[in-house]
């Protein structure tokens, strides 16, 4: 049998919910990332770092929720705070503590933000920022990285995974897209090109701060903070998206890490508590757009903006985070997951690279772990390996009790131990086996 026909009769429970939501869903999914051929899985239950299908399989899960469960599934003391708060009701079409406490502890852990709004999303978040941007400056032109993922709104499509030529992605208009700079990740020429020929038309440079989904395509530390200072001086906003990154590389982010001090900064996943909700903060100049005083007022509402089931488990989740300096677990339990599979790699005698940084790392077939220096991958040698044979390594897992990102990508939390990292790296062992067996390593 191969490994195809192993995970339908494995999956067969799923199956059959894939099939009942291509009747009524595009694709079958509520998410693009989550179409899998010939379905995903379809999951019931999910404690600690394990999760378990519909067919009663379980999981060794180290997809974290998108990277937005850095305590892991199901953490006790979140899961109190969202029961204490739900028994007081879930939206109260009005304020209530909760919202201040959430605030105070951001405000408190990220010393660029001196005001905020909470929004539904990271999407909403960074599509608020950009908004406020536009209305600060008065200025029309949004500088992107290439590849770099700021949710799906209209003014982060186009770029994002094609389009990369400028053109406006299906459904976004073309005055979007002309009004959208694309420069490459560490292209300092084009950076520095952008500010000199559009700097008085750009309104903000947004990017997140570890590269397009924690690192997938990676960007340097030294691009970031040139990149900042260009933008102070032209009269732009930096925005960091550290949707990922807030609360997963360090108690302040990745600003802490890079002493930045953005104009704004979106937060989500972690942030939130792995809940839904989304995060914009700043100076507080900026976010003075947003009061009703304003003379560049800009409109924010949301029913579920801050609302006190999210709050409750955002609380639980960044004080749990700080009191138990989780950041550097995860962050050695990256290093040490890193080593081991390029380690293996190497073994294997396999061009392959495990690499990334903080708390996950990412797959690159092709570059050999012996001679790549994982600090610094450049844009080029870092190309999407062929989804066939990464659908298949996928596959290959979770045969053996095993679930990774669709990507190829990898995040901990502080739920993971050693034992589970060893875990991941003897079950690459046999899956990589089975696949040069079937001929799918190519």
């Amino acid at each position: 049998m191969s490994i195809f026909d192993d995970y339908k009769r494995k999956t067969v429970g799923s199956a059959h919910w894939a099939e009942r939501a291509r009747a009524v869903m595009p694709d079958g999914v509520t998410a693009d990332t989550r179409v899998f051929d010939p379905h995903g899985l379809y999951v019931c239950d999910a404690q600690g770092v394990h999760k378990t299908d519909v067919d009663g399989n379980v999981y060794l899960d180290f997809f974290g929720g998108h990277g937005a469960l850095v305590l892991g599934h199901g953490h006790p003391r979140v899961n109190e705070a969202i029961g204490r708060a739900l028994g007081h009701g879930v939206q109260y079409a009005a304020s209530h503590p909760l919202e201040v406490r959430w605030a105070e502890r951001l405000v408190n852990a990220f010393p660029s933000i001196q005001k905020l709004r909470f929004t539904g999303s990271g999407t909403e978040a960074t599509l608020l920022a950009l908004r406020m941007a536009r209305a600060f400056t008065g200025r029309s032109k949004i500088l992107r990285i290439a590849t770099h993922y700021h949710g799906w709104h209209d003014f982060s499509a186009s770029g994002y995974n094609s389009h990369f030529d400028g053109q406006p992605a299906p459904g976004v208009m073309a005055e979007i897209a002309r009004n959208t700079l694309l420069i490459r990740p560490d292209d300092f020429v084009g950076l520095r090109a952008a500010f000199a020929e559009s700097g008085g038309e750009i309104a903000a440079f947004i990017a997140e701060p570890v590269g397009s989904h924690f690192g997938v395509t990676p960007v340097s530390d030294e691009f970031l903070r040139e990149g900042a200072d260009l933008a102070r001086q032209h009269g732009s906003l930096f925005i960091l998206d550290e949707v990922i990154s807030g609360f997963r590389v360090g108690n302040h982010g990745m600003q802490g890490l890079l002493d930045v001090a953005p104009d704004l900064t979106c937060l989500a996943k972690a942030s939130a508590g792995g809940l839904p909700g989304g995060v914009v903060g700043g100076r507080e100049e900026v976010m003075a757009v947003l009061e009703r005083h304003s003379d560049r007022k800009v409109l924010h509402q949301g029913t579920f903006t801050g609302n006190p089931i999210t709050a409750a488990a955002a609380i639980a989740t960044i004080d749990t985070i700080i009191e138990g300096n989780v950041c550097d677990y995860i962050n050695a339990l990256g290093q040490y997951a890193r080593e081991s599979m390029n380690q293996l790699f190497a073994r294997k005698r396999l061009d392959w690279l495990a690499y990334g940084r903080f708390s996950g790392f990412h797959l690159m077939p092709g570059l050999n772990p012996l001679t790549a220096d994982t600090g610094t991958i450049t844009r080029a040698e870092v190309k999407r390996p062929a989804v066939s044979m990464i659908s298949a390594m996928r596959m290959g897992l979770i045969l053996e009790g095993v679930d990774i990102g669709g990507r190829g990508s990898v995040f901990f939390s502080a739920q993971h131990d050693r034992g589970h990292v060893d875990q991941l790296i003897s079950t690459f062992d046999r899956v990589l086996d089975r696949l040069a067996e079937e001929d799918l390593l190519a």
